[in-house]
């Protein structure tokens, strides 16, 4: 029987290693370290990366050398060890000691450090004349990156907000770049530093000719670039001015290590992240197009009209329990609310129960107050059943008053009476 045909292997694609000025093995320690870690360290621009293995294309950690303050050597104290194999890297706001093979790779990394911040081949490393050349080609393709890109100390800010942001900011630097006012092209440089106790503010403008930037000062003097503008400020203050760099420094592709199944190696893979669909089904690509659904809006509870009254049911909807209705005329009534005519005089009116109505549904507890409508459920009488039954009794009230009339009448009379027969049995009287 024969076996299923498997599908072809598709290779991986193999991903480039990055390219650097200087590349070899370093033992790091930082602030938070207990003891040294060996990376695999490749030096570009102005960011040294570190790698596990010389083979990996991601790195796992960075060091910005925009914070550069200075390099200093010596193996750690109270260590015996041979003091030529270490060095350390002193940035702004943190030290990070290394650990090298040999004398020759310290000063290697040391040259190439200090070429890319200072943009100049020191002179005071022992280096061979290969070295040297190696520096130089690395400061030339340093000045043209630099060339096409802003340094990180620039922003577009106002002269106020540069200003504000070194006093907010005094840990992050003192020196920062800024568009110029003049509209030419030009740059600005705002610098802040303390005197006494005594905050100094300066500015420096920097003009724009042909491809060069001239700082203009007592003796003007021409960079290639806006890196080599702040090198010139960074390398003529003796390290006092510091390029202004804000702590923001944060990955924006997600990527994760992946193993290679055939030859072990880890391989950094960043996915593309996939569209995000829209709601509702996929409509068929080979099918006939279907019509865009209609959209339908609900109807919300308060939208609808109130129900009308049960006719064999003598209550009416109270007032607050009526929706509210938006009229641009204040004078249209509410939709819910029941108008009810007053007669025009109605003196005596007692209590008229109506009929015994059907048994009603219980109605919801009322609440105590009478602050949104009325609190029970009114009788409901018609208009002319109020206007009948109160002329009714507006007869009744007057014939009731004739015959008390009448009746005093007579009482009068016969009181009278009574009083004329006393007098005459009586004749003492009219004494």
């Amino acid at each position: 029987m024969a076996s299923a045909l498997s599908p072809p292997r598709v290779p991986k694609p193999k991903y480039a290693l990055p390219s650097h000025y200087h590349e070899s093995f370093l033992e790091k320690k930082g602030p938070r370290d207990r003891d040294y870690k060996k990376f695999w360290a490749g030096l570009q621009g102005l960011t040294l990366y570190f790698y596990n293995s010389n083979r990996d294309c991601q790195h796992v950690e960075k060091l910005d050398l925009g914070a550069f303050v200075r390099l200093t050597d010596g193996a750690p104290s109270g260590s015996s060890r041979d003091s030529g194999t270490y060095f350390n890297l002193v940035l702004r706001n943190e030290e990070i000691k290394f650990k090298v093979e040999s004398l020759e790779s310290r000063e290697m990394w040391k040259g190439f450090i200090l070429t890319v911040v200072e943009l100049r081949v020191p002179s005071n490393l022992t280096l061979l004349p290969g070295h040297l050349y190696m520096m130089a080609e690395a400061l030339a393709k340093e000045e043209a990156r630099r060339a096409l890109e802003m340094p990180s100390c620039f922003l577009k800010v106002s002269r106020l907000e540069a200003q504000l942001l070194l006093e907010r900011y005094p840990e992050s630097g003192n020196l920062l770049l800024r568009p110029s006012g003049d509209g030419m092209g030009g740059v600005s440089v705002t610098t802040r530093q303390t005197l006494n106790g005594t905050p100094v503010v300066r500015h420096y403008k920097v003009k724009r000719e042909g491809p060069k930037y001239v700082i203009d000062v007592e003796e003007p003097f021409s960079c290639a670039s806006l890196h080599a503008v702040v090198s010139y400020f960074v390398s003529h203050t003796k390290n006092a001015l510091l390029p202004f760099l804000l702590d923001e420094d944060y990955e924006k592709v997600l990527g994760y290590v992946e193993a290679d199944k055939e030859n072990g190696e880890s391989v950094w893979v960043a996915p593309s992240v996939p569209a995000v669909p829209g709601p509702g089904p996929t409509p068929p690509t080979d099918g006939p197009k279907q019509p865009p659904p209609t959209s339908i809006t609900p109807v919300s509870s308060q939208d609808k009209l109130p129900q009308l009254p049960n006719p064999d049911e003598n209550y009416v909807i109270p007032i607050s329990d009526a929706p509210a209705a938006d009229y641009v005329n204040g004078d249209v009534p509410s939709p819910g609310r029941l108008v009810i005519q007053k007669p025009k005089k109605c003196h005596l009116a007692p209590k008229v129960q109506a009929k015994p109505p059907k048994p009603p549904i219980a109605p919801k507890p009322e609440p105590k107050g009478l602050s949104r409508g009325l609190a029970r459920k009114l009788v409901f009488l018609p208009t002319t059943g109020l206007a009948d039954v109160t002329a009714e009794l507006e007869e009744k009230l007057q014939r009731r008053r004739a015959r008390e009339h009448s009746a005093g009448l007579a009482e009068d009379q016969r009181v009278g009476l009574g009083a004329q027969r006393v007098s005459q049995v009586d004749p003492s009287s009219k004494n």
